[in-house]
């Protein structure tokens, strides 16, 4: 019997139809008839996104340390628009009737699309945190937070407190430091992390979401790189059989991992993805975040000094439905099912539209230097020592606390946590892991929220 040959895909279809449909977007594109809005958005962003992202997840060291295709998307797409790249497509068009170029009507058809609502990012992002919750193991979350929870908040405390000492020694600025450095590093990634902050940003009267996205992400992407470095170090470091479990978290026998992995059944009900269940996720993913949003109204009304964003108030909502178990089981798998089809298909073409709107290498390069590389490092460094501190507190093994409570948080969400336990040897960790990027991230947000409404005017 002859192997069938495997073939090289992009966009999860053959690579000859890809470059096939690419070359008609970019003909479209070139000839000035792409069509607006939704449709064209898409189309030029798949591309660009796909091609970029591929180019990001082969490249060895950018893969390994600095978050693979998701960095080389933004900062692709973000250097294209600062060297003027696009403007080749108006080689190939003339100006319309009011003597606008064409590269600057597809730039504002994609900032429509993205901006000032942010409607995609909001799609997106509620799809993210309805389906990343609601897939959770039941127990493995309500345990989580008598003894994971403590170390999570161990690092955090620590990541800020260095940060902040940083900042305020450097000259940087403790204030700017704790929000712009080390709220971002600690956030849980891109999609989950620092572009819902960037809108927590702009919604305070702090600044724009382009000021504050520009500034996070370089302290994302150095915030995962650490994280991957350090884990690796660490383990070989420190062998003493007190302070090293050897992949195991907890002393004794407590590491029961009946509560963590999902069953052989829910695995098959979850593989069986239906369309029906596509809109099912979808309408209750959207809903979750009106819900969202009605309680910012009725908190803001009462307390108006002190705000809390839509996002905090859906992630409350969505896992107290979770904990009581207020949803049906197949609502939840069509959640989970939604989440895991916006995420794989649709996070490159969302990372073009931040690249292009709301990444400005100018301010990226303005805030790249030794003083902000130390403070980054701080923040890593801080959240190894609090997690393992409180971890050990717990009854947890501190190295492993400090990998999956500490560097698991401050790394780039689910990429980095399997880089983040590659580097340690760790990879039996993956549940608590993933606990510190889904749910210790949306812990940030929340926290980010009130610091904003608090401290957004001392920046």
């Amino acid at each position: 019997m002859v192997e069938e040959k495997k073939i090289f895909k992009f966009f999860n279809m053959p690579w000859y139809y890809f470059i096939t449909f690419a070359i008609i977007v970019l003909a479209s594109t070139m000839m000035g008839v792409l069509p607006a809005g939704m449709a064209g958005c898409f189309a030029f962003m798949i591309v660009f996104g796909t091609l970029l992202s591929e180019l990001g997840d082969r490249l060895p060291i950018v893969r390994s340390f600095l978050g693979g295709g998701a960095i080389v998307v933004i900062f692709g797409m973000g250097y294209l628009r600062y060297v003027n790249f696009f403007d080749v497509f108006d080689l190939f068009t003339s100006v319309n009737s009011s003597g606008v170029s064409y590269t600057k009507i597809l730039m504002n058809d994609i900032e429509s699309f993205f901006k000032p609502t942010g409607a995609f990012l909001d799609f997106y992002i509620a799809a993210l945190i309805t389906g990343s919750i609601l897939g959770m193991n039941r127990k493995l979350l309500m345990k989580a937070a008598t003894r994971y929870f403590p170390a999570i908040f161990g690092g955090i405390i620590l990541a800020f407190g260095l940060a902040t000492l940083g900042g305020a020694i450097t000259g940087f600025g403790a204030i700017r430091a704790l929000l712009l450095i080390a709220l971002p590093i600690m956030g849980g990634g891109m999609g989950a992390g620092a572009v819902p902050l960037s809108k927590i940003f702009e919604s305070t009267g702090t600044m724009t979401a382009e000021e504050a996205i520009s500034i996070m992400n370089p302290a994302v992407a150095i915030g995962n790189a650490t994280s991957i470095v350090l884990a690796g170090l660490i383990v070989k470091l420190i062998v003493n059989k007190k302070l090293n479990g050897q992949g195991q978290l907890m002393y004794s026998n407590a590491n029961d991992t009946s509560e963590v992995d999902i069953t052989p059944e829910m695995k098959e009900k979850r593989d069986k993805i239906t369309v029906a269940n596509m809109g099912v996720g979808l309408f209750t993913s959207i809903s979750f975040f009106a819900f969202g949003y009605i309680c910012s109204s009725i908190w803001t009304s009462l307390v108006p000094s002190v705000n809390i964003h839509a996002y905090a108030w859906m992630i409350i909502s969505v896992a107290l439905c979770k904990i009581f178990n207020l949803l049906p089981e197949s609502v939840e798998i069509a959640c989970y099912q939604w989440f895991q089809f916006i995420m794989k298909n649709l996070t490159p073409t969302l990372l073009v539209g931040i690249g292009l709107c709301y990444l400005s290498l100018k301010v990226v390069i303005d805030s790249f230097s030794f003083t902000y590389i130390l403070i980054c490092f701080l923040t890593c460094f801080g959240a190894i020592i609090g997690a393992g501190f409180v971890g050990k507190l717990v009854g947890f093994y501190p190295i492993e606390a400090s990998i999956t409570a500490g560097l698991c948080m401050a790394n780039m969400g689910g990429t980095g946590d399997v880089a983040v336990l590659s580097a340690a040897d760790r990879m039996e960790l993956m549940p608590f892991a993933q606990i510190s990027s889904r749910l210790g991230g949306a812990i940030i947000l929340i926290i980010g929220s009130l610091m904003l409404s608090i401290m957004g005017g001392m920046l």
